[in-house]
């Protein structure tokens, strides 16, 4: 796992002067990477790293030649329109690109004409995917999600008998994940209302979010060699925001017996920017299962993942209908939730993953699953929300919800403070449902 370094120093200011506003998500101790261009151009997508208000271009900047040995590498990989050959690097070229670009945009830095020159208002971009996805696998961390959606379904027993045990997963579909602005919609498929006869075609009505994390792999491994737990966080260059959509009435219907199938397949939406592992080490807190609860396996299972595998974010989920969007209403907040909840650690997914010897691949995406929390309003979902749709939420103009409407976006924020250490934002995810066609 990273360690404290110089990039983490609280006192650091930026010569990018929006970097240093307070609650600012992109501080010079962040530096997450994107793949973006300027709106309504013909400009190839490239990497490039937050700062403030400000992206670093990437392109522009190895093309500079002001930096040099593994960092200059490094930005030269991410001159493509994908990270993928850059997240190939592995853990030391980058941490030699962060560390060098946190030395340039330092206050007082000798290379801040340099870097002037490299600079991209955020409010000017448009992003693309940060990589190719080549495959994607979801989770189903949260303990407290698994519990409640459970229980819906069955109240006297709604835990399988595995779910302490192994982090549960399924294969899902990479080629519907977009980036956030995705507009999407409305899933149409088969459905079995409880008192029909036969099961009807027709669009969702049950439409859910689902509030996650996404874990992009870097370094990959071979087939057949699996990941030591010791050794996971080495391969894993980040984490993203994710919303990942869910057709709950389809997925009732369709999910026995090989689970989640076109309930989850029409779209998936990742946040723009990737938080860096390295970034995050001032949030790692302790981690463990209560006493009483079945311990991991010993390949689940590492000193360092006790006492700092879990990770401090804390999550929120926003609505915004169409009226509200038509009325310049802004986005209202209906649940919040922190990944420290998880069930299972990140490392423990990837050790766990690979543990039968299947390759991870540069730019495969894990969905954390679903991240509820304890409380009632830290729901990540509408399914939780409103209790399998038999409570309805009233947003303040006096609109209902009991799931997602056409012309509803919801929107997810992500963010690590304390007064130890600066604040890591990780940007927002949006996306919007339109009517089924």
């Amino acid at each position: 796992m990273y360690s404290i370094n110089e990039t983490h120093d609280i006192h650091l200011s930026s010569w990018v002067t929006s970097a240093n506003q307070q609650g600012c998500d992109f501080g010079i101790q962040n530096l997450p990477f994107a793949i973006f261009r300027r709106k309504q151009s013909d400009e190839v997508f490239r990497g490039g790293v937050a700062i403030g208000d400000k992206i670093v271009d990437l392109k522009k900047l190895s093309e500079a030649h002001v930096l040099t040995d593994l960092a200059q590498k490094g930005a030269v990989a991410c001159a493509n329109s994908t990270l993928n050959e850059f997240m190939a690097m592995g853990k030391e070229a980058w941490g030699a690109l962060r560390l060098a670009l946190s030395k340039a945009l330092t206050k007082g830095s000798k290379l801040e004409s340099a870097l002037k020159n490299c600079l991209v208002e955020q409010a000017d971009a448009e992003y693309n995917l940060p990589c190719t996805i080549g495959d994607y696998t979801d989770f189903y961390t949260s303990i407290h999600h698994a519990t409640s959606v459970g229980k819906l379904f069955r109240p006297d027993n709604p835990l399988l008998p595995n779910y302490k045990w192994i982090p549960i997963g399924y294969h899902g579909r990479a080629s519907s994940i977009g980036v956030s602005g995705q507009n999407f919609h409305r899933p149409v498929s088969q459905t079995k209302a409880p008192d029909a006869e036969q099961p009807s075609v027709g669009p969702c009505k049950r439409l859910d979010h689902e509030l996650e994390l996404g874990i992009f792999m870097g370094s990959g491994n071979e087939l057949g060699q699996s990941v030591p737990i010791e050794e996971a966080e080495a391969h894993i260059f980040g984490i993203c925001l994710f919303n990942d959509w869910s057709a709950r009435d389809i997925q009732a219907w369709e999910y026995q017996p090989l689970g989640p199938f076109l309930s989850k397949s029409f779209a998936s939406t990742i946040s723009p920017w990737i938080v860096t592992m390295e970034a995050l080490a001032p949030y790692r807190a302790a981690f463990s299962h209560p006493a009483d609860d079945p311990q991991p396996l010993a390949y689940l299972s590492s000193e360092q993942n006790s006492s700092q595998g879990a990770i401090d974010i804390d999550l929120e989920v926003l609505i915004q209908t169409q009226k509200m969007r038509e009325n310049g209403q802004a986005p209202e907040s209906i649940a919040t939730s922190n990944f420290i909840h998880s069930y299972w650690t990140v490392a423990q997914l990837v050790a766990h993953h690979t543990v039968n010897g299947c390759n991870l691949r540069p730019g495969d995406l894990l969905g954390s699953g679903t991240q509820s929390g304890p409380e009632p309003g830290e729901g990540g979902s509408m399914l939780e929300l409103s209790v399998g749709g038999k409570k309805t939420l009233t947003l303040s103009n006096g609109e209902t919800r009991t799931f997602i409407e056409d012309g509803d976006s919801i929107f997810i924020r992500g963010w690590c403070a304390n007064e130890n250490a600066a604040r890591i934002g990780f940007g927002e995810v949006v996306s919007t449902v339109l009517p089924a066609r």
